[in-house]
């Protein structure tokens, strides 16, 4: 009997032995490193099974046994984890049972589109993609706004996350920054500006942002349109005849575009048209905010990023002369 006993401790000690040795044994991870999506509600069988399926451990029992022995599978949250170089096993449940997956961010870029902004949102492999499958308009019904075109209505901006997070809770936290950033340039704006409501404003916005990626010009083509608009001229904008054109758009605009009316030519329509055409910045907001003060009605490109603003039609030919038209013969 005690020969049995003292085998039985043996060959617990072994047991013992070998679990430390597995638990303690590093992974060779891929040189690039190795990255594990915790997703909402996945069990630790689950996580294991995925760890092991990737070659990242030897034995999903063994991790999932030390887990539930520590409690960590209560304490794993959803998200992305980076592991670099070697990990074993002890060193993959460490990083997982501190429940603080990396931190993961999406930068959005001023004067994208509505349609650009979902791109970058389904590309990210960080996030769970709720809305992929979502309409524009169910989108825009769950996020409050039943009645809203998505465009211009979503901040652009770097957002951090936790990865794993889903893509509605970006679009509500990009929907609101915007929300709040129209309301703080609405409060700033200048008196007797020609916007009824601070939709306006946002539409005039993404306007001046598709219309120069010159911040020190903003102002100032904020201030052309405004006064156009005050003296009941066309905008005569290319970026949104541009917009109205949709696919058909193939990187040029020629006379026929200017003259074949959509609802976004302003060429052929007057006042601003009927939803912003991009995504504004807070710069382009505080532009059409506060314009500058000035009595120019044109403006041309310069060729160098900024623009030449005119307060005559003769001026303004003068400057197309020179920066147009002399350019295309050169």
């Amino acid at each position: 009997m005690r020969r049995l006993s003292g085998f039985l401790l043996l060959l617990l000690l072994c047991l013992a032995g070998w679990l430390a040795w597995a638990a303690l044994l590093p992974v060779e991870l891929p040189a690039g490193g190795y990255k594990l999506l915790v997703g909402p509600n996945r069990t630790m069988k689950q996580i294991a099974r995925t760890l092991e399926q990737d070659g990242a451990i030897r034995n999903r029992q063994l991790l999932v046994a030390l887990a539930r022995l520590d409690g960590a599978d209560r304490r794993i949250k959803a998200g992305l984890y980076r592991f670099q170089g070697p990990q074993s096993m002890l060193d993959v449940l460490l990083r997982l049972s501190q429940g603080k997956p990396d931190e993961a961010s999406l930068t959005t870029i001023e004067g994208w589109t509505f349609r650009q902004f979902r791109q970058a949102l389904d590309r990210s492999p960080d996030i769970v993609h709720e809305a992929r499958a979502l309409s524009d308009a169910e989108l825009m019904r769950r996020l409050g706004a039943p009645d809203a075109s998505p465009e211009g209505l979503f901040f652009p901006s770097t957002y951090l996350f936790t990865p794993g997070v889903s893509d509605m809770d970006l679009y509500r936290q990009a929907f609101s920054t915007m929300q709040q950033q129209l309301a703080a340039a609405w409060a700033a704006r200048k008196p007797e500006l020609p916007y009824r409501t601070p939709y306006e404003l946002l539409t005039m916005a993404s306007l001046v942002e598709k219309e120069t990626s010159s911040e020190a010009d903003r102002p100032m083509v904020a201030a052309v349109f405004v006064n156009r608009l005050k003296k009941g001229m066309r905008l005569q904008t290319d970026p949104s005849v541009i917009y109205g054109m949709g696919d058909r758009y193939q990187g040029n605009i020629g006379k026929a575009d200017l003259r074949r009316d959509t609802p976004y030519n302003t060429y052929t329509r007057a006042g601003l048209t009927p939803t912003p055409i991009a995504m504004p910045g807070k710069a382009a907001l505080y532009a059409a905010a506060q314009p500058a003060e000035t009595d120019a009605l044109y403006f041309v490109a310069r060729g160098d990023g900024s623009s030449q603003f005119s307060s005559t039609l003769e001026q303004h030919n003068q400057a197309v002369r020179k920066y147009i038209l002399k350019k295309g013969q050169q």
